[in-house]
């Protein structure tokens, strides 16, 4: 029973999420108005170049607080029933910990904190 009914989900889920797109493109407004395609900024039209490059710095800095705000989501819930739980609990939190110091010290390795 059990790989018949993840093999019964997994087509149900294709089959809902190939239907809601063409529905939603059968049903939907289409507009071919020009002011779609170009860059919004508040409205005002736009100074310079619009399409400029960014550092990749800024998107480094980002994944990685993305990653330790995750980071932090499982924590918190961990440390409220931690009185609860087993000793395997606080030795895979103790696993993911480490996993998490092994990706912040190879970003450190590479530079990848450093605001320049």
């Amino acid at each position: 029973m059990g790989f018949e009914a993840i093999l019964v989900f997994l087509i149900a889920g294709v089959i809902l999420v190939v239907g809601a797109n063409a529905l939603s493109g059968l049903i939907s407004h289409k507009s071919d108005n020009p002011a779609k395609r170009e860059p919004y900024e508040c409205g005002i039209e736009t100074k310079g170049p619009t399409w400029v490059q960014f550092k990749v710095g800024y998107y480094l800095f980002a994944i990685l607080f993305l990653i330790f705000d995750v980071e932090v989501a499982f924590l918190v819930p961990w440390a409220v029933v931690f009185k609860d739980m087993s000793t395997v609990a606080l030795i895979e939190i103790l696993v993911f910990l480490f996993i998490l110091g092994l990706g912040l010290l190879y970003a450190w390795k590479k530079r990848a904190l450093r605001w320049e």
